[in-house]
């Protein structure tokens, strides 16, 4: 394990998907990378959350309802800025390059590598 690896073990990471499948799959992987996970059904859920200040970098579904992660994305920007990985299962690009353009570190369409995430999780956490 590289000093770079020890340094991201135990950063709190959100999972802001509706999919519970998808979130309880993240969680798992997540933590058997080392990394501390708590995850969500809503934007509305993370926002409220108790978790919410400490977290390190946020993996984001696009496509939820009442408030959408770009919706979601522009608020954290102004209000508590933190990394933020996109995952999507209806990639278009007119909606990456709004995500990527406001600050998004990694946009990636469902199914999705381990490795992309892993190497997604680097970028955000070493920027």
């Amino acid at each position: 394990m590289t000093a770079q690896e020890k340094s991201l073990k135990h950063a709190l990471i959100a999972v802001v998907d509706d999919d519970q499948s998808v979130c309880e799959a993240l969680e798992s992987l997540l933590e058997s990378m080392g990394f501390d996970a708590a995850t969500f059904g809503s934007a509305r859920s993370f926002l409220e959350s108790p978790e919410f200040p400490s977290v390190d970098c946020a993996i984001l579904d696009v496509s939820m309802p009442e408030m959408d992660g770009i919706e979601l994305q522009r608020h954290l920007v102004a209000s508590h800025p933190i990394p933020i990985i996109f995952i999507t299962a209806h990639w278009d690009q007119k909606t990456q390059q709004q995500a990527m353009q406001a600050g998004a570190v990694r946009f990636l369409s469902k199914p999705f590598s381990d490795d992309a995430l892993i190497d997604a999780l680097q970028s955000a956490l070493n920027a």
